[in-house]
């Protein structure tokens, strides 16, 4: 089974320099574009929501002192700078592409409007959509599934730097075991760190699948898109 419309969830660290996942890598920028490049070539329609964790973390940042919610629209402006990097290294490869932010940054972006992403979309476009819901106390990964729900995505895709979902951390427990596929309420019910609470549920009321995978393997994108058996499927 392969995908005709795709949302893709990338870390910010995803774009960041690979020993720390920090800052704005161009080599690692320009890796994921090249994938992203590949399968819009082969007609997938491409949407992509970029996390913000490379330059900051809300969550992280309010703890030293600042308020949630001015640190979380901080993490949303990190998310801005990521999607211009990703657009400047698509485009740098031959597609076009539009960033559409979820809060007005018009010198930079367009605001997200769901008829407008729809329509660059069908023209082939990738679409990178910033700045999370646009609001604090949500992550990037609620925003994944709410955009991959209001544009008619088939499938989300979380790239990540794991090859699935665990039964534990794997890094902690050498008993830990990947598994291939689980349901929506097994990854609430065990809390699965995969995605928080929010996304999933968002994603089992709308009966959105979530593809999880490891991002660093070089053709993975294309392989979860054409519905290649890897990583782990949430449905």
């Amino acid at each position: 089974m392969s995908y005709s419309r795709v949302l893709l969830k990338l870390s910010g660290e995803a774009l960041g320099h690979p020993n720390s996942g920090h800052g704005l890598d161009p080599e690692s920028v320009s890796k994921i574009a090249k994938q992203i490049v590949e399968i819009a070539g082969l007609g997938v329609e491409v949407a992509v929501v970029c996390g913000g964790g490379n330059i900051l973390r809300g969550a992280e940042f309010s703890q030293m002192g600042s308020s949630r919610a001015s640190a979380d629209y901080m993490g949303m402006l990190g998310t801005v700078i990521n999607a211009l990097a990703l657009q400047d290294a698509v485009e740098l490869q031959g597609v076009a592409s539009r960033v559409m932010t979820a809060f007005e940054v018009r010198a930079a972006a367009e605001p997200f409007v769901r008829r407008r992403a729809l329509r660059h979309l069908k023209k082939g476009r990738v679409v990178i959509l910033a700045a999370g819901t646009g609001n604090p106390f949500f992550t990037t990964d609620t925003a994944a599934a709410l955009r991959a729900t209001e544009l008619g995505c088939e499938v989300l895709l979380k790239a990540t730097k794991v090859d699935g979902v665990y039964t534990a951390d794997p890094k902690k427990d050498p008993t830990a075991t990947r598994i291939e596929s689980i349901s929506y309420m097994d990854v609430l019910s065990k809390r699965l760190a995969v995605m928080d609470s929010t996304a999933i549920t968002l994603c089992m009321e709308n009966n959105l699948p979530v593809v999880v995978f490891d991002l660093f393997k070089e053709g993975n994108i294309g392989r979860a898109v054409k519905g290649e058996n890897l990583g782990t499927r949430i449905s």
